[in-house]
């Protein structure tokens, strides 16, 4: 990008844009562009992906410093990164990033077995490995710094041009801002890059699956912790800021979990598949993950994947209901299994939400389970925002993101909405049919979504005909109760408001994707 003339990189949009029309063949590691019938350019890609400049060729007469190479590049989706080395305790896990986040949101964390039974209505971990901060980190080198003031720059261009300005030539630029924090170690700010990137690209292309808030959450996130890491600060603020590059596993000894529900995953950082939830008989959570490089089809087809972990034939949708006993385990501080060598797991009976010991996780009081997920996010723990509600449907609220169902937990109003919207997945088709019976009385686990006007994503009901996930499986109409559709909600109740988190933790609160 930076060998184009002032010239070409004013038409380097409308480049990418007719190359993108263009026809396109594979093979050998091998793409192959036509940009007319005699000029063709090429992406050497032997191990899929393209790892220098060079391996990105054109037969025109200015190259190499032509723009149909740098509209190539622009036009590849964002490859992982690749090249952190697998954890020591679990040789062959394989990578895969989190729901809705990369590796690299995951904060330094330090194994302890402090665990509270989900039935006192204390806040609830998501493994035996509760998160805390290390007890030394190292300070921030002056290659970080240097890394972090180049992404600061990048994004506050992006910030001042909007989406309609932020094209191809300040997209390259936050890119390259990026892959310099990636060498530098820091490796949270640059995934928060790479899917302000990946967010730009869908909004300038009008893609249906595009939402306007996961793009400015991004772009907040970067700034944030670029920012951060430009000022003075302590080694451990720093080190929360730097974020990891990959979980650390623990050895998790021997489980015998339960299957909660299994939940379709498509993020913007072009990875897709699946996550089952488990749990233990003291109500940790554990999660058994297949996520990979993919779009929406992996995402619908990764619940009839087998899982991958010991010599088990489950299939996740399989998990979701049975059971699973492990041994010689390795654990994750978010609550992650690995699937190492000594992993062995086998099929065991499962256990119905109305069965101990899954039962106990909807005896916590809808306004203490609030009020963790709330302090989670705030703290930055990921896992623990999940809710486990008794609800009754009771109204439907028109708003601009989207309707939302009303039900009443606990003597509290909640709104229940979609986990994703892409046409691919089930969520917003269940939700439409789940409006259809009011009255209803169902199960649920849902994901607490903060905001000025707090919901809950649904992810599974339990109805009278067995235990749905709601973003894999289709509701059918003998699964519900059809009567006439819920009423609107003129004006809808105001948001439920839980014990907001301690003072202290307010500040960072207001600064992160929770507010």
């Amino acid at each position: 990008m930076g060998a184009l003339s002032p010239r070409l990189r004013k038409r380097l949009d409308a480049a990418v844009e007719k190359l993108a029309a263009r026809p396109v063949t594979s093979d050998g590691g091998i793409c192959r562009i036509a940009v007319d019938d005699e000029t063709f350019v090429e992406l050497h890609a032997p191990g899929g992906t393209v790892t220098a400049e060079d391996a990105i060729r054109c037969g025109c007469l200015l190259a190499p410093a032509c723009v149909h190479r740098a509209a190539a590049a622009t036009l590849a989706p964002i490859a992982d990164d690749t090249h952190t080395p697998a954890p020591s305790d679990a040789p062959d896990q394989p990578s895969q990033p989190a729901p809705d986040e990369v590796d690299a949101t995951a904060l330094p964390t330090e194994p302890t077995e402090a665990r509270t039974s989900p039935s006192t209505g204390s806040p609830l971990t998501t493994s035996s490995l509760t998160a805390s901060p290390p007890p030394t980190s190292p300070p921030t080198t002056p290659a970080q710094a240097a890394a972090a003031e180049a992404l600061w720059q990048a994004a506050v261009l992006v910030l001042d041009a909007g989406v309609d300005g932020a094209g191809a030539v300040l997209q390259a630029g936050l890119l390259r801002a990026a892959h310099t924090a990636r060498l530098a170690a820091l490796p949270r700010p640059a995934a928060a890059a790479i899917r302000t990137v990946n967010g730009l690209r869908a909004a300038r292309a009008a893609e249906p699956d595009h939402r306007t808030s996961e793009l400015a959450d991004a772009l907040e996130e970067l700034l944030a912790t670029a920012y951060g890491l430009r000022r003075p600060g302590t080694p451990d603020a720093h080190a929360a800021l730097r974020g990891t590059a990959r979980r650390a596993y623990a050895p998790g000894g021997s489980l015998r979990l339960y299957g909660l529900f299994a939940e379709p995953v498509l993020t913007s950082t072009g990875h897709a598949g699946v996550v089952t939830w488990t749990a233990d008989a003291a109500g940790r959570l554990y999660t058994v993950p297949d996520v990979a490089p993919g779009g929406p089809t992996r995402a619908r087809n990764a619940g009839d994947r087998a899982v991958r972990m010991g010599d088990t034939a489950l299939t996740h949708r399989d998990l979701a209901r049975a059971g699973l006993v492990v041994s010689g385990a390795t654990v994750s501080a978010d609550g992650r299994l690995g699937a190492g060598r000594g992993v062995r797991a086998a099929a065991a009976a499962g256990a119905d939400w109305t069965e101990e010991p899954l039962a106990a996780l909807w005896s916590v009081p809808v306004a203490a389970q609030a009020a963790r997920a709330l302090a989670a996010g705030a703290a930055g723990t990921t896992g623990q925002d999940l809710l486990f509600l008794d609800a009754t449907l009771t109204g439907v609220a028109r708003e601009a993101g989207g309707d939302c169902l009303l039900a009443e937990c606990d003597g509290l109003t909640v709104r229940l909405t979609a986990a994703d919207d892409h046409p691919e997945l089930a969520h917003r088709e269940n939700l439409a049919l789940l409006a259809t019976a009011p009255g209803t009385r169902v199960r649920a686990i849902a994901r607490l979504v903060p905001a000025g006007h707090p919901r809950a994503a649904l992810l599974a009901v339990r109805l009278p005909t067995g235990r749905h996930d709601l973003g894999l499986d289709r509701l059918q109409r003998q699964d519900v109760t059809p009567t006439s559709p819920l009423p609107e909600a003129a004006p809808a109740p105001g948001p439920v408001r839980p014990t907001p988190p301690h003072p202290s933790t307010s500040c960072a609160a207001a600064r992160n994707r929770w507010s």
